[in-house]
């Protein structure tokens, strides 16, 4: 992996860079940029007949809001400064995005494709007692969520664990997010990064200066996409901005290779030949990088490149030789701070993850707020909007003496199902944020660029909790 810098240095010099433009004093800037709280862990599991001790973390960043709140990644790259790094930008992407939490992340060093079902079981059990133990997680301490490594299936593991420790408490549920759907989940998380990714990118797509600056027409639809890496958030992004946005994906790499056509191809077709073969290599018509130049996804001539992988991806080696005009971060950390530089000189505009992936997180609130009032989105609504557009077509076709087709009449008077409203505020909350952070760079007097103004607005936003809550003195 390039390390030109370090994720956590790379974070903190982007910190650096926006800090000059909120007039914030020097301690409360301090007090923003540290971590308040990590804790490391070595824990015993006996796996095949042997004991392994694994080594693991969750840090809490800032506790401006609580509870505080960041995924759990099962990697074999797991560290300290890494952990820290992703609480860090969790801190700051609340923030922007209005949601209510200080930032947080967990991570267990394994690799969890060595492991069993059941060993990764007795795994995640066991880290989960050991935050119980020392108050690291809860409704309203700190609620952890999937990442890379993990998903529904641990959150679930994770949730039972606590129950067991919190029979009484009411509110066990919301310990957690990103459980399965019938075990307290919401509806609409599992794509909710990727889906916020395209609102992102379809919502820079629609500034006509940003796309007049850059040579683009102005919207989503036509332009030319390449996505690094089709894990969860690669694949959603793909699949939504293809079927919704109109985009024309012309290059994806995973951990084989990569592919690329400038023709394009369909989305769908590329994961499901890769389910049946094992590989997007043996896909017919396009071309093909082995494994060794995989990272040559990042060079490919196109419009949008969603690297969505893992971090520090782009850097001060490649850098000079990406031909996108947008990047959008879909991933953690994917351009180093050396690498950003570059890419700003060369006019290339970089969508910022701690706004552009936020997206999860915001998901990740709706369900929270389910678990808290125990009640399924759209429950007392659904039936009662239903009845009443139905009343109002009745009444229009009263009116006119005209007859709305039973087909146009059950889509127009259709009430919102959980989805339906967890897709509505996402998108809300992905435009709200977008136009927040690019009122910010048009109109501030030296910010050159949308990192830098999403950097200085999540700074502003948390300051403000510090002072009002007299946290601050």
């Amino acid at each position: 992996m390039p390390n030109n810098v370090s994720f956590l240095d790379s974070v903190n010099r982007y910190f650096d860079a926006a800090a000059p433009f909120t007039d914030l004093p020097e301690g409360l800037l301090k007090q923003i940029k540290v971590c308040n709280s990590v804790y490391q862990v070595y824990f015993p599991v006996k796996i095949n007949g042997e004991v392994k001790v694994i080594e693991a973390y969750r840090a809490q960043h800032s506790h401006h809001r609580s509870p505080t709140k960041g995924g759990i990644r099962y990697s074999n790259h797991v560290n300290q400064e890494e952990v820290v790094a992703l609480a860090t930008l969790m801190s700051y992407k609340c923030a922007i995005v209005d949601v209510p939490f200080g930032g947080a992340k967990g991570g267990v060093r394994i690799n969890p494709w060595e492991y069993s079902e059941s060993d990764l079981e007795k795994i995640t059990r066991r880290y989960t007692t050991e935050l119980i133990r020392r108050k690291f997680i809860g409704p309203a301490i700190d609620v952890p969520a999937p990442d890379y490594g993990t998903g529904s299936r641990e959150m679930a593991w994770i949730y039972d664990t606590y129950r067991s420790f919190h029979g009484d408490d009411i509110n066990a549920a919301g310990c957690v997010t990103g459980k399965p759907v019938n075990q307290n989940g919401v509806r609409g998380r599992t794509e909710a990064t990727g889906r916020g990714v395209f609102y992102g990118i379809r919502e820079a797509c629609n500034q006509k200066d940003l796309m007049d600056k850059l040579g683009l027409s102005l919207g989503i639809e036509g332009k030319t996409m390449v996505v690094q890496g089709l894990g969860n958030v690669g694949a959603h992004t793909a699949t939504i901005s293809q079927d919704e946005g109109g985009v024309k994906i012309i290059g994806v790499s995973e951990v084989e290779g990569a592919i690329y056509s400038k023709d394009g191809f369909d989305i769908h077709e590329v994961m499901r030949h890769r389910q049946e073969h094992g590989s997007i290599l043996s896909f017919p018509g396009v071309q093909t990088f082995g494994k060794e130049d995989r990272r040559a996804v990042m060079e490919f001539e196109c419009d949008i490149l969603v690297p969505a992988a893992l971090e520090n991806q782009i850097d001060r080696d490649n850098a000079p030789n990406v031909k996108a005009k947008i990047i959008a971060e879909a991933a953690n950390g994917p351009v180093t701070a050396d690498g950003a530089e570059i890419l700003a000189k060369k006019g290339v505009v970089v969508i910022p993850d701690i706004y552009l992936n936020a997206g999860g997180v915001t998901v990740s609130y709706f369900e929270w707020l389910k678990n808290l009032s125990h009640m399924r989105f759209g429950r007392l609504e659904k039936r009662f909007d239903e009845g009443a557009y139905r009343r109002i077509i009745e009444q229009i076709e009263q009116t006119t003496g005209k007859t709305v087709s039973e087909r146009d009449k059950q889509m127009i008077v259709r009430g919102a199902d959980e989805i339906d409203l967890v897709r509505s505020g996402l998108e809300e909350t992905m435009i709200t944020g977008f136009q927040g952070i690019y009122e910010l760079y048009r109109e501030k007097e030296g910010i050159n660029d949308l990192r830098t103004a999403a950097f200085a607005l999540a700074i502003s936003k948390i300051s403000n909790d510090y002072i009002a809550l007299g946290i601050w003195p």
